[in-house]
C-alpha cells in the first residue's frame, strides 16, 4: 500500500505548484493591467483642452519612439487579455511537466511554455501597432485610438462576425476548451521543445481570437472597459459548455449590429 505520508506529500507538492504559477501569472497580469491603467490616465491628461492635441500620436507622423512606445502598449495589452484565458493550459502543463518528471522523463519549466505562448502574442503586437499606424494614416482612428468612421467601424463588426462562423475559428476554439490532449501528445524535451509548444498553443489562440482583438479599435484601444468586455468575451468562449455555441450566437450578433451601423452611418 502507499505511505498516506506520501501521498499527502505530492498533494501539498502539487498544490503548491498551482498556488506559486497561479500567483506569477496573476501578478503579471495586474502589472500589465496596471500599465494600462496608467497610460489611460496619461492619454486622458494630454487629450485636455488645454493641451496641445497636435502633439499626441495620431495628430502627427509617428516617430521611431512613438512606435516603440505603442508596441510596448499593446504587448501589455496581450499579456492582460491573454494570459487569464490561457492560465488553464499553463496549469495543465505544469501538471503533464510533474507527471514526467516524477517518470525520470523532465521537460522543461513551466515558464518556458509561457514564453513560448507569449511570443506570438509579441508578434501580434507588432502587427497590431504596423495597423494601427497605418489606421492613423488614413484618419480612420481618433488621437484616443477609437473609430472615426461608422463605415469602418461596421465592417470591423462584420469581419469578426463571419470569422465566428468559420471552420477555422472551430478548429481553433476547440483546441482553445480541450488543449490536454495536444500538450500530452506533443511534448518534448527541453526548452526548445517547451517553447515550441507554447508557441503551437498560441498560434492556435491567435487562430481563435485574432478578429475579437480588431474590435479594439472599435470601442477603443485604450478604453479599459472595452479592453475588460473583451477579455471576458474570450474567457467565455474558452471555459463556458461547447453545447452553448457562444461563437456562433455571438457572430450571428456582430454581424446583426454591423449591417445596423451600416444603414443608420
Amino acid at each position: 500500500m502507499t505511505d498516506p505520508r506520501i501521498s499527502g506529500a505530492k498533494l501539498w507538492l502539487r498544490r503548491r505548484d498551482y498556488i506559486l504559477i497561479s500567483s506569477a501569472l496573476a501578478g503579471v497580469v495586474a502589472l500589465a493591467w496596471a500599465y494600462l491603467y496608467y497610460l489611460t490616465l496619461d492619454m486622458a491628461r494630454m487629450a485636455m483642452p488645454t493641451m496641445d492635441m497636435g502633439t499626441m500620436a495620431g495628430m502627427r507622423e509617428w516617430s521611431t519612439a512613438d512606435f516603440a512606445l505603442m508596441f510596448l502598449m499593446w504587448s501589455m495589452m496581450m499579456v492582460g487579455m491573454m494570459v487569464p484565458t490561457a492560465m488553464r493550459t499553463v496549469l495543465i502543463y505544469a501538471s503533464i511537466a510533474r507527471h514526467a518528471n516524477n517518470q525520470g522523463t523532465p521537460i522543461a519549466a513551466t515558464y518556458w511554455f509561457a514564453v513560448g505562448y507569449l511570443l506570438v502574442w509579441t508578434i501580434f503586437s507588432l502587427a497590431a501597432t504596423l495597423v494601427q499606424g497605418a489606421l492613423d494614416n488614413w484618419g480612420l482612428l481618433s488621437p484616443m485610438m477609437v473609430s472615426t468612421s461608422a463605415t469602418f467601424g461596421a465592417a470591423l463588426l462584420i469581419a469578426a462576425g463571419l470569422y465566428q462562423l468559420t471552420p477555422w475559428k472551430d478548429v481553433c476554439l476547440k483546441h482553445c476548451q480541450s488543449p490536454a490532449v495536444y500538450l500530452a501528445s506533443r511534448f518534448k524535451p527541453g526548452i526548445g521543445g517547451a517553447i515550441g509548444l507554447g508557441f503551437g498553443h498560441g498560434v492556435y489562440c491567435l487562430g481563435c481570437c485574432w478578429a475579437i482583438m480588431a474590435l479594439l479599435f472599435l470601442g477603443g484601444v485604450m478604453n479599459l472597459l472595452w479592453i475588460a468586455a473583451i477579455t471576458g468575451f474570450v474567457l467565455g468562449e474558452k471555459l463556458l459548455p461547447p453545447r452553448l455555441r457562444l461563437a456562433r450566437a455571438s457572430g450571428l450578433a456582430m454581424v446583426a449590429c454591423g449591417v445596423v451601423f451600416l444603414v443608420y452611418a
